[in-house]
């Protein structure tokens, strides 16, 4: 049962999504025929503001622990963080085969040998035109252009139909480096029949086609062509291998050395040179260090933090915490991305950051979109001619843009299926229903714990952010429960003792009342000792000045 069988009407597939659906980020969706399980990309999402401290969010993978024995296998369109970001995560707890391009599984390489897994986890390149057999599917890569080399669409052939991804793409007739998107096999495959076509709906709001590339470049050539006395700073993605080609293009037109620096930069460009997929002269990148023995004018950073990350290079630049790089009214700084939406007002700080600091700020015209605009999206399910629709990859807005693009071209309403994470979608020749809904959603990782920060860790944090703790220490006498010292109150974050004497006297003089009638009383409870504290207290600070502070009474004994 390797190939799609026509005869069997009756056959369905289930598509169950655990991420990717609500936001822009932790793409990872798997496809489930009787005793066969792929998955498809595993990405992570960046917290939102409101996360304090958590530093990435990955998909929860019950269902895929709770069916290990059925996963053949993880399928990777392309190397971006939010589709192969929490692969060292996952693996960990579903340890299954990955399958990728070229330069996808070189940079989950690079992953997983952070993670010590490189030993433990099995990895095959596969070429864009072949395919892989796991369990009852066979999965064929097709080549797409991205915003990083190596994307490829995911066809995959189930008993029920063919199942056709796309990954993040764009169509670009003039690709920097490779190939162009392989539209005639996705032809060939709509001529065979597609059941459903998941598409990326990242740009399905914005009209008409996505630049090529290649107008970066040439951007980027009259930015140098027009400031030969000035040093260049370009900030980009770290992903994204094409425009640092384009820059070390220009600066190699122009006679300019190029420093990499960033951590995440540093990393891949390492790997896509490794594997060709990027070209450099030799002699043309320098080491950090070396940039003193250079004259300004005749070199160029190419860096991270153009999305405004605080630990980013380039922030750390605009607010002089850089150690070997200082901005000054010489330089000219190329933002050469758009704000991922949420991400507008770092990127308006590190601007206003450089600008104070004299430097000039490029930002417009130096950077074209990975995905597909309303045109491209057409062409494909024009070429494609699925069944059913999938909007996938965006948040819902995006996604809806998209289900009104496939009415226009005349996919019937109740064919576009509108998926939530979680959702378990039966889809055959004859019908597609949600059947069920899986557990799903984001696990928080905070440093090394995965999943151990939940909603009740979070809402203490922001309850300390915004409100500060008070500790109130007593010591009691063993057994015969006299107050041997305090209580005594310690506060941070609450307010600035030395001003408030007042208050803390009266907050004293609430908490010796409150202990000393449970004494009275002979309350030998510690638990509702605690409460009497916290109640007694709470109640003062909130009718004087609105505040509700975290409290801990400490009861320590004698």
């Amino acid at each position: 049962m390797k190939n799609a069988n026509k005869d069997n009407k009756n056959c369905k597939v289930k598509i169950i999504p655990l991420g990717g659906l609500e936001q822009i980020g932790m793409n990872m969706t798997a496809i489930e025929y009787e005793d066969s399980i792929i998955v498809m990309d595993c990405g992570l999402a960046f917290p939102s503001d409101d996360m304090l401290g958590i530093d990435l969010v990955i998909p929860d993978v019950t269902y895929l622990t709770d069916n290990i024995d059925k996963v053949k296998g993880f399928v990777i369109t392309h190397g971006h963080e939010d589709h192969i970001g929490a692969i060292p995560y996952v693996l960990k707890m579903v340890n299954a085969p990955v399958y990728g391009t070229k330069l996808t599984i070189g940079l989950i390489d690079h992953k997983l040998k952070e993670h010590n897994m490189l030993k433990n986890v099995k990895r095959k390149v596969v070429k864009h035109g072949q395919s892989v057999n796991l369990g009852c599917f066979r999965v064929e890569f097709i080549k797409m252009n991205h915003s990083i080399e190596d994307a490829a669409a995911l066809a995959v052939f189930t008993p029920a139909g063919i199942l056709l991804n796309t990954g993040d793409f764009k169509i670009d007739y003039t690709p920097v480096f490779g190939d162009v998107t392989d539209l005639q096999r996705l032809a060939e495959l709509g001529k065979k029949g597609v059941l459903a076509l998941m598409c990326d709906s990242t740009n399905a709001i914005r009209k008409g086609f996505t630049m090529s590339e290649r107008t970066v470049g040439k951007t980027f050539d009259a930015i140098f062509a027009e400031h030969t006395q000035n040093r260049i700073i370009v900030a980009t993605f770290a992903s994204n291998v094409d425009r640092v080609q384009q820059v070390i293009n220009s600066a190699c037109k122009y006679g300019r050395k190029v420093v990499i620096e960033g951590r995440s930069m540093v990393n891949v460009i390492g790997t896509a040179q490794e594997l060709g997929y990027i070209n450099i002269p030799d002699g043309t990148l320098i080491d950090i260090e070396q940039l003193k023995n250079y004259k300004e004018e005749d070199t160029v950073l190419i860096t991270t933090g153009s999305q405004g990350e605080s630990m980013a290079a380039l922030s750390r630049m605009a607010s002089s915490l850089h150690r070997k790089v200082s901005i000054t009214p010489r330089d000219v700084v190329i933002l050469s991305s758009t704000p991922i939406p949420g991400n507008e007002k770092a990127v308006a700080r590190v601007i206003n950051e450089l600008s104070m600091k004299g430097a000039k700020v490029i930002s417009q015209d130096t950077h074209v979109s990975g995905h597909a605009c309303q045109e491209e999206i057409k062409l494909i399910y024009s070429l494609v001619h699925p069944k059913y629709a999938i909007p996938i990859h965006g948040e819902f807005r995006h996604r809806m843009a998209q289900k009104e693009l496939a009415e226009s071209l005349g996919i019937p309403k109740e064919n576009i299926m509108m998926l939530h994470t979680g959702d378990v979608l039966e889809i055959g020749e004859e019908s597609a229903q949600v059947i069920d809904h899986v557990q799903s959603g984001g696990v928080l990782v905070d440093g090394l714990g995965v999943g151990d920060v939940g909603n009740i860790v979070l809402r203490d944090r922001q309850n300390l952010a915004q409100n500060g703790i008070i500790i109130v220490v007593l010591t009691l006498e063993k057994y015969s429960n006299q107050l041997l010292s305090g209580p005594d109150i310690v506060s941070r974050g609450f307010v600035y003792v030395r001003e408030s004497e007042d208050l803390m006297e009266e907050a004293q003089a609430i908490v010796d009342h409150a202990v000393a009638d449970c004494l009275e009383r002979h309350v030998s409870d510690w638990g509702k000792i605690k409460n009497i504290i916290r109640d007694s207290l709470s109640d003062f600070l909130w009718k004087r000045i609105k505040r509700n502070p975290m409290i801990l009474p400490i009861i320590m004994e004698v």
